[in-house]
């Protein structure tokens, strides 16, 4: 069965691995297969075949040895022989379908059963190949099977873009925003690390999206917010992790790293990230490759990855905050974003474009701004950027009132800070008022509202609990 296969030279029918390497769509390199098959001339063909298109290529000649390389390593796409000794690959198949597998899987066989065939598809198998076949059909079977996965991670992505409401479009025709523009036409197309500067609220990650979108890669965009995952799990976030690698890690979990192959992973809030995971991101930059948690094997990556961060990264050097090495790593390429009050011939522009596309998502009728508005809108500090700009005009749109409403709100708001609370306020209220205000000044971000407030994330997420869970409120 296998002299079909093994003597490409003499059989004009078989397709060489030269032509295999001219003739298909590249496929990216970031992937992962395991081949489990009884027979080693067939295990020892498609590792040289696969072995040239892919990151790691594994074999096993038996369920059992495939189960101990699954335990240690998490693989994108199965090749399996359904009969096989002591268990059928189609009885593994559904074993993994129980504990929630994550792996695509491609069946062989060497026997012509039709309903063992309608069996396997039926039970969610890719593809069905039977033996002996042209090396040219698993290869082309292999294509379909990835390009499929990559569009599945390319959907979910769209899905998470519409439901967030976000738009590609880089609205100001100011200087400043006019030399960012610039910047990203020059940057895009290089694989180089991006660091993007700027406060809260300038649209760092709207940047990071036009690089991606200019940069050509055809993998999925993948934002992170490094100051929004715990510490304990962010490796494992971001670099998967093996079956039993810690307390709850029931089975493989491919990270975000991998997630985003053949696109862009975007750190947002980089200055979050603590010194032992910025060692870890230092080894995948230099080496361009990850580790899961729990695994012996490194895994080669294709990943653009584009940081921001919306403090001073020199001064956490300085302080110890930060790596220096990982800092220059980083700083490859700097784009820096200016604050909207520094640009506010951009406010009138950026209202417009809100109020239009907000209204339609709304479904109910633009605000109509005055020139007093106008010059207002300008003169306004915007200490929340962009995203406070935005949040005006929704809440404008929303309540149906005109701007001056808001502006109201905004004195009472300044009087309230500038006079203290009103004397008859409980102690605890006080508190909760003072801390839940300086974590909305951080956009949410708990780390960044903790060090402010000169407490522990652990404290601060004790008294959300204490004043949020049994009130009915949801945690932000």
């Amino acid at each position: 069965m296998l002299e079909l296969l093994a003597i490409e030279s003499k059989c004009p029918e078989v397709i060489t691995m030269s032509q295999i390497d001219n003739n298909l769509k590249p496929l990216p390199s970031a992937v992962s297969v395991l081949i489990v098959d009884d027979e080693p001339g067939m295990r020892s063909f498609l590792n040289k075949a696969l072995s040239k298109k892919f990151a790691l290529v594994e074999t096993a000649g038996s369920i059992e040895d495939a189960e101990q390389l699954r335990s240690r390593c998490h693989f994108d796409l199965l090749i399996v022989d359904i009969r096989l000794p002591g268990r059928s690959g189609i009885e593994w198949h559904e074993a993994l379908d129980e504990q929630g597998r994550r792996s695509d899987i491609i069946f062989m066989t060497g026997y012509a059963d039709m309903e063992v065939a309608i069996t396997a598809l039926r039970a969610g198998a890719s593809d069905f190949i039977m033996k002996p076949f042209h090396l040219e059909q698993m290869m082309s079977a292999v294509d379909r099977c990835i390009e499929r996965r990559l569009l599945k991670r390319e959907n979910l992505m769209l899905r998470r873009e519409v439901s967030i409401g976000y738009s590609s479009t880089i609205i100001g025709s100011s200087e400043a925003m006019k030399s960012v523009k610039h910047i990203i036409e020059r940057v895009a197309p290089t694989n180089a690390v991006v660091l993007i500067q700027g406060e809260s609220g300038t649209g760092k990650e709207l940047v990071a999206r036009q690089l991606h979108l200019l940069s050509g890669r055809q993998g999925p965009f993948v934002p992170v917010n490094c100051g929004s995952i715990a510490p304990e799990l962010l490796e494992s976030e971001l670099f998967g992790h093996t079956a039993g690698a810690f307390t709850g890690a029931k089975g493989n979990r491919e990270g975000l790293f991998s997630f985003a192959s053949g696109g862009t992973i975007f750190l947002d809030e980089i200055g979050e990230m603590p010194l032992k995971m910025q060692t870890a991101l230092l080894r995948v930059l230099e080496q361009k490759a990850i580790r899961p948690v729990g695994s012996e094997k490194e895994v080669n990556i294709d990943v653009r990855v584009i940081a921001a961060t919306n403090r001073t990264l020199v001064e956490e050097v300085e302080a110890g905050n930060f790596r220096r090495d990982l800092y220059y790593r980083l700083n490859v390429l700097d784009i820096l974003i200016p604050p909207l009050r520094e640009r506010p011939e951009d406010v009138v522009e950026l209202t417009h474009h809100f109020t239009r596309q907000l209204a339609a998502d709304l479904g109910v009728r633009e605000v109509v701004w005055s020139h007093e508005d106008m010059v207002k809108l300008q003169q306004h500090e915007w200490p929340g950027n962009i995203r406070e700009l935005r949040n005006m005009i929704e809440r404008c749109i929303l309540l149906g009132k005109p701007p001056a409403e808001y502006w109201k709100q905004q004195i009472k708001s300044e009087s309230l800070s500038s006079q203290g609370y009103p004397l008859d306020w409980p102690l605890k209220d006080v508190e909760k008022h003072h801390v839940t205000s300086v974590v909305d000044l951080h956009s949410g971000n708990k780390s960044a509202a903790a060090r402010d407030l000169g407490v522990s994330r652990k404290t601060l997420d004790r008294k959300y609990k204490e004043w949020f869970d049994f009130s009915g409120e949801q945690e932000s």
